[in-house]
């Protein structure tokens, strides 16, 4: 049977499609409600029809496809939770002045050089209930932290408001965190927290105490923090004592997602779980048993590790998998994927924009689709060379599957991928295998010696391996532009292929050459469009002053330093050059004046320096100028003030009252992000 042949897979892709369609277009539940009702009709009054029929008609596939697409878009707002009316972004007042919140802590962040982070949930504010979840950063200093998840704590403060992307291409952290229903973050000192001496116990808690308990045993014996702290990682999925320097080597060598515990980890549990109940016999009895065991080993595993959302959907995408076998459906893997993945979304919709969650099924799908394919063009005879063969088909088609994808996330490829993992996966396999023993006898004693010894020098041994991968740095392609027209019509080219080289014909040939035209359209509108486009950007940098201007492909950026290099290699102006597939022309020292198409732009900087007859159409403050603005405007009144990141905070809200009574726009970038003209 095709896989497309099979209704779940249209119902799924119609359920997809709604979710995609209500985060995008910001639907409201009660203009949902009248389609939902209308389609709700149009299903049951289409299938008593065919009930009384006894026939099939074309207009129930269609109100099946309809009344998914709408529980797609209604499940997704039925999960944002700032539409709840208890939901404290409601509250108005919290944002604007310190109040007094409480909060349930629920899950303990990476640390940053100045605070300890957490998760929390919002009890009540100025003893009115809400609810949501927030980020709480807790200012460091020389006290030890003693706060633990399941920590009911009152601090007096206001929140903030998750701000938007400072500059144009940047990761928006602000929509990462909203989609994980995060809206707000508090700054706050230990002094100033209140620690309740109840402590809710709930399975967060639980969950917390276990993993402090692995730590502990493990500390006690003696193992090396930083192997520690990759084995923790690759085991139970917690980053956060993870060095910088070490997610750069995995970054580097392309083996980022074994430190992010997912489908691969998970599948290494199942393999491993299965090979230890090999002797029971698969009778009826035997194989309950068996699915039994997995399920149960599966579900310890996520509360292990702490039920973070990226084991969470394996563990569920694994299970059915493992229910598939026992049932003996294995024929139908595709059909069970779509299962996990409709279910997963029914009770987490925000999934299907999490880019680990794309990655995860995009790679699976690949390797079950694409792998014996690979593997049938050479069939070696030596075992060695058959595990080399095998691990290289593998990684080829997960790569093939995720890379137009990672390209327009990441913008980098690491050429040496494969070679990472022939050389790492027999080493990740023993290292998975004892991981699973240790982390077992350390939840309720320290290991043996020996033990962790072994276990420490293998993941020693591993970050080595990853290590001098990765520092053959000429491999790692970097700063690739990618946009999403290229990410479509790269993944219809890829598909066709497949479907072309598993069955040769006609139409699919032309199908191919059709992609492949696509992709040649594709990156000629990309250039009409880059070549087409003139703006102006004000950058929001810290102590320093950014302006580019581009006609076209030919950019010219505006500094106080005019080292070309440092200036290309800005973060902040690197990313927008790779985002719009152009190159840095030259950069020019910063001028009073600018223009712009008709646009007169006039720049006051530290000297304060005002020139005569000026009658800018806007204004841009760097540098803190010592100016008396209220004097400024009267003479020379501009239509918009941007005042960029390298002014004073204290500064910026003494300008902005000043542009309220002059009822001039004021556009400070610490606040609103870059400035695009």
């Amino acid at each position: 049977m095709k896989v497309l042949d099979f209704p779940l897979v249209k119902i799924t892709i119609a359920f997809i499609l709604g979710v995609i369609a209500s985060y995008y277009s910001h639907f409201s539940v009660s203009k949902l409600m009248i389609p939902l009702s209308l389609s709700l009709i149009l299903f049951c009054f289409s299938y008593f029809w065919n009930l009384k029929h006894n026939k099939k008609y074309i207009i129930f596939g269609v109100s099946v496809y309809i009344f998914s697409f709408v529980i797609g878009a209604v499940t997704l707002l039925s999960h944002t939770e700032k539409l709840q009316k208890n939901n404290y972004t409601h509250c108005k007042s919290a944002f604007e002045k310190p109040q007094s919140i409480t909060i349930i802590l629920r899950e303990k962040l990476k640390s940053n050089d100045y605070s300890d982070r957490y998760v929390g949930h919002i009890k009540s504010i100025s003893n009115k209930i809400y609810s949501g979840k927030i980020i709480i950063n807790i200012q460091k200093d020389s006290t030890e932290n003693r706060l633990i998840i399941g920590n009911t704590i009152k601090v007096q403060t206001a929140l903030q408001a998750n701000k938007s992307n400072k500059n144009p291409n940047q990761f928006d952290y602000g929509r990462y965190l909203a989609d994980k229903q995060i809206y707000a973050q508090i700054y706050c000192q230990k002094k100033e927290i209140l620690v309740s001496k109840t402590i809710t116990k709930d399975i967060w808690y639980y969950c917390a105490k276990l993993h402090s308990r692995i730590v502990l045993n493990l500390e006690k014996a003696k193992f090396n923090k930083a192997e520690m702290s990759v084995a923790l990682a690759l085991i139970l999925g917690q980053q956060q004592e993870i060095s910088q320097d070490i997610i750069q080597d995995y970054q580097y060598s392309g083996a980022t997602h074994i430190l992010s515990v997912s489908g691969l980890h998970v599948g290494f549990i199942m393999l491993f779980i299965t090979f230890i109940l090999k002797p029971i016999p698969n009778t009826k009895k035997g194989s309950f048993i068996k699915l039994t065991s997995i399920l149960v080993s599966l579900a310890g595993f996520a509360i292990i590790s702490g039920l973070s959302p990226s084991v969470l959907r394996s563990v569920v995408m694994f299970s059915f998998v493992a229910i598939a076998n026992h049932l003996r459906r294995t024929g139908n893997i595709y059909h069970t994927l779509l299962v996990s993945i409709l279910l997963i979304l029914l009770f987490e919709p925000y999934f299907l924009f999490d880019v680990g969650f794309q990655l995860s099924y995009l790679a699976l799908f690949f390797i079950l689709w694409l792998q014996p394919l690979l593997k049938n063009i050479y069939k070696p005879k030596n075992k060695l060379m058959v595990y080399i063969w095998e691990a290289l088909t593998v990684s080829f088609a997960a790569q093939i599957g995720t890379l137009p994808l990672c390209l327009y996330y990441f913008h980098q490829f690491p050429g040496l991928f494969f070679v990472t993992n022939i050389i790492i996966l027999p080493v990740l396999s023993f290292i998975m295998i004892a991981g699973i023993v240790v982390m077992i006898i350390a939840i309720f004693t320290s290991p043996p010696y020996f033990v962790t010894i072994i276990f420490e020098k293998s993941i020693y041994l591993l970050n080595l391996m990853i290590h001098a991968v990765a520092s053959i740095d000429s491999f790692v392609i970097r700063d690739i532009s990618f946009n999403s027209y290229y990410l479509f019509t790269f993944y219809l080219f890829i598909i066709y292929v497949i479907l072309w080289l598993k069955k040769p014909d006609y139409t699919k040939l032309v199908l191919v050459f059709s992609s492949t035209i696509l992709i040649q359209l594709a990156f000629i509108l990309t250039k009409f469009r880059t070549e087409s486009e003139k703006e102006l950007i004000v950058y929001h940098e810290k102590n320093n002053t950014l302006i580019s201007e581009r006609i076209g492909k030919n950019t010219v950026l505006f500094t106080r330093d005019t080292t070309f290099e440092k200036n290309k290699n800005s973060r902040s102006v690197n990313m927008y050059l790779v985002g719009n597939s152009i190159a840095l022309t030259k950069t020019e020292k910063i001028k009073n004046l600018l223009y712009f198409k008709d646009t007169k732009i006039l720049i006051i900087d530290s000297t304060g320096i005002l020139p005569s007859n000026a009658a800018p159409d806007i204004l841009i403050l760097t540098q803190s100028p010592k100016i008396n603005l209220d004097r400024v405007l009267k003479n020379i009144r501009p239509k918009l003030i941007i005042a960029d990141g390298s002014n004073s905070n204290t500064i910026q809200k003494s300008w902005k009252n000043s542009c309220l009574k002059k009822n001039i726009p004021f556009h400070p970038t610490n606040e609103k992000g870059y400035y695009k003209l």
